[in-house]
């Protein structure tokens, strides 16, 4: 095997095997397993070690600051308990289609079955979801184990990884390999799909875009644009694909999108599957194209008109290059019409959003919040009800600037997400939404925000309820149970305990001063909002 060879214990392998790769940081919850990771980033000084209270927040940090940065983001846990932890986080990022790489330990090869501490084979629990799960073993090759990992991981279609190393094969000297080979690439397109797709769209009176979470992972959003504005063609965003097109661009839309289903003849799905979130691929009577980072991604349970697969910056560069619409002004109609609705749905929303109404109602939290964001803010969402109003309200001007759970919907997410944003934009406003029903999964972790010096301003919708879970209870059943929390709980007070500071809201007038005590701070604050219990946010999706 070619390469640069390395020498050391087991964790000097496997950190030379990160470099190539940019790995600056590794989120961690301490555990004795795993020792020779730590000291190896010591010794070596060009990794970062950032140490949690659980390991789901090391592992939802990891992938977050894959999120933020395109390359690959690491988490180190312990074996046993450490591994089992990370599961739910690993599985996001799997929904995600996120490079995550997850380091785990293991009990020692040399006595396994005799019943070591945390003694259990992780690899077929995280087979599922994981683009490669496996044991490193032999002291030799742990470099081009740990190598190859991350690598699967970078290949789109892009996802998590799990490796974990015997406790005696990790403790001992050896030399292994970093192999000296090429960064992943997607392939490229088929010149026919995409010829197949200029002339679809060239021929289109109303067509429509869908960005989503893919077109940021291969770094498109130049090439989007470029088709975007040739064509005069409408777009809308979800999940990363948020602020590839930024919010005040004339083509970005985001409150018409039903329109799709009654007007558009033509809609094109780009980097994202056709999943619950886009009615699992069905817009009324248009055709549907689906543009895909790899074969794989491509939803098998629809029957677009269309798909094409392959690096969406060659894929859409050369649909960019296309000819120009064949019914220009149509086209244009088509866009001022969206363009009327738009500004008529955005100035309905001016009442919600200034809204005097006490108890507060959370619209009325974003309309403050909207007037203190800066364009580079990066604004994270965990949590059901509250945060819905945060993607509805919260506009995106950059790519990956926006952070929620994707489609797997896991709680929990905040802390992690917080402050991988905090390590990858030290200079930039970062935002927590939090729902008070998703606090309860990580809040704790504000004492390791705390411990690194990580300032976050979270703001938490405290409604005392499970509102995604409340109101449809009662609407199904005329009751609800097992859906309400503590009213009024000063997750402030939580936050201060550990170190933070924050405030608790109870009047319309007072968040938009709080907001920017917490945005000024320097530390963890938290603004915790008391929310109406009984407003709910109006929801039409079919989640199943």
């Amino acid at each position: 095997m070619s390469g640069n060879q390395v020498t050391g214990h087991g964790g000097d392998q496997v950190l030379a095997a990160l470099a190539p790769f940019g790995v600056e940081e590794l989120f961690t919850l301490s555990g004795g397993h795993i020792f020779p990771l730590y000291d190896a980033a010591v010794k070596q000084g060009d990794v970062v070690l950032y140490d949690v209270r659980h390991e789901q927040t090391a592992v939802f940090a990891a992938e977050a600051l894959a999120k933020l940065t395109r390359r690959p983001g690491v988490a180190a846990v312990t074996a046993g308990p450490g591994v089992t932890n990370s599961v739910s986080a690993v599985t996001t990022a799997w929904l995600n289609g996120a490079p995550l790489v997850v380091l785990g330990g293991r009990a020692p090869e040399a006595r396994w079955g005799s019943g070591s501490l945390q003694e259990l084979d992780h690899v077929p629990i995280m087979a599922p979801v994981t683009k490669r799960s496996l044991t490193a073993g032999g002291g030799d090759d742990l470099a081009a184990a740990t190598y190859r990992a991350v690598q699967a991981a970078m290949t789109p279609h892009r996802g998590p990884v799990f490796v974990d190393y015997p406790m005696d094969v990790l403790f001992s000297e050896g030399t292994g390999t970093v192999p000296d080979e090429p960064m992943p690439m997607g392939k490229a397109p088929d010149p026919d799909g995409v010829a197949a797709v200029v002339d679809m769209v060239a021929a289109a009176r109303c067509p429509a875009l869908l960005v989503g979470t893919d077109v940021y992972w291969d770094g498109a959003w130049d090439e989007l644009r470029a088709w975007v504005e040739a064509q005069r063609m409408p777009a809308f965003a979800n999940g990363l694909g948020r602020g590839c097109l930024p919010a005040d661009h004339e083509l970005f839309f985001s409150r018409t999108r039903r329109m799709l289903r009654s007007d558009a003849d033509l809609v094109i799905v780009a980097g994202t599957p056709l999943d619950f979130r886009l009615s699992f691929g069905r817009f009324g009577d248009a055709q549907v194209v689906h543009l895909t980072d790899s074969a794989e991604s491509v939803s098998t349970h629809a029957q677009p008109a269309a798909t094409v697969s392959g690096d969406l910056v060659q894929m859409l560069a050369a649909l960019a290059e296309g000819p120009a619409p064949a019914y220009p002004s149509e086209r244009d109609q088509w866009v001022a019409k969206l363009r009327d609705a738009e500004d008529a749905a955005r100035a309905e929303e001016e009442d919600l959003l200034t809204t005097a109404a006490d108890p507060i109602l959370p619209a009325r939290v974003y309309g403050e919040l909207r007037q203190v964001l800066d364009r580079d803010a990066v604004v994270i969402g965990d949590g059901g009800d509250f945060v819905s109003y945060a993607g509805r309200f919260v506009d995106s001007y950059l790519p990956g600037h926006w952070l929620d759970p994707g489609p797997y919907g896991c709680l929990g997410t905040g802390l992690g997400y917080a402050m991988a944003a905090r390590v990858a934009h030290p200079d930039r406003q970062v935002v927590l939404m939090l729902g008070d029903g998703a606090a309860g999964f990580s809040l704790m972790d504000a004492d390791s925000l705390v411990r690194h010096n990580l300032p976050v301003a979270i703001v938490v919708g405290n409604n005392g309820c499970w509102g995604l879970e409340k109101h449809p209870m009662r609407q199904m059943y005329g009751y609800d149970v097992v859906a309400d929390l503590q009213v009024g709980c000063r997750y402030d007070e939580v936050v201060a305990a550990l170190g933070g500071a924050g405030e608790t809201v109870e009047r319309p007038d007072d968040i938009a001063p709080a907001l920017k005590r917490a945005l000024d701070a320097g530390v963890p604050y938290v603004v915790n909002v008391i929310c109406d219990t009984e407003h709910a946010y109006p929801r039409r999706s079919n989640l199943g």
